[in-house]
């Protein structure tokens, strides 16, 4: 029964967060303030292709997933979920969001957007179901070439795809650098906050614990 319990937990978890991180960046994108690197890259691609946003999400998280091939990177079923959900989720909001239009609905967007996407890491990651596809390119390639750093890998990698992105009509202001400072903190917030303990390692029985009398009889006779 426990055992069902933990499991539903983690499930419930896992989707409720990648729901709420696809709502996350939903808020940032209507803000038009300015995106995270991979969502700038996204936005960027949508542009160009004409494509869903949420679609191009999906697509490029099942490409992400590919390269894990040659990490040898193993995915749980909360990267496989990661790459669904979350595109799927996006669309849905934004066809429901209403269009921000003064600057301080904006703004609001944007801070609900930082601080949900904060939230939304911590109940993600902490149903441990797996990381995220962007997340377990970067941990793959540190445990395959452990001379690099994961502060290295990851910084060249957003700074890589935040550069495309921009080049390809994504949005970069002060939404970017606003994520860039605060979701380091948020997560480190959050993420013990929701993460789901471990299960405890099976106690012996009482009965093993306590010694057989005959047994230690038998041991002192035998010295």
């Amino acid at each position: 029964m426990i055992v069902i319990e933990r499991a539903t937990r983690r499930l419930t978890q896992l989707f409720t967060g990648l729901a709420l991180y696809g709502a996350s960046m939903a808020l940032m994108i209507e803000s038009r303030l300015g995106l995270d690197p991979w969502d700038v890259f996204h936005q960027g691609l949508s542009e160009v292709t004409g494509l869903r946003f949420g679609l191009i999400v999906i697509l490029v998280g099942a490409a992400v997933l590919l390269l894990w091939i040659p990490l040898r990177q193993r995915p749980g079923i909360g990267t496989v979920a990661n790459v669904v959900v979350v595109g799927l989720a996006v669309d849905a909001v934004l066809m429901l969001l209403p269009t921000a239009g003064p600057m301080a609905l904006r703004i609001t967007y944007l801070v609900a957007g930082v601080v949900l996407n904060g939230v939304a890491t911590g109940l993600y990651i902490g149903a441990r179901l797996g990381p995220g596809p962007r997340d377990g390119l970067m941990t793959g390639f540190v445990a395959r070439k452990p001379r690099f750093s994961i502060r290295l890998v990851r910084t060249v990698i957003e700074v890589t795809v935040l550069a495309v992105g921009w080049l390809l009509g994504g949005t970069v202001g002060v939404g970017t650098v606003l994520y860039a400072v605060a979701i380091g903190p948020l997560a480190h917030a959050f993420i013990p906050l929701f993460t789901v303990p471990p299960r405890p390692a099976p106690q012996p029985s009482a009965q093993r614990a306590v010694p057989d009398p005959e047994a230690v009889q038998s041991t002192e006779v035998a010295g």
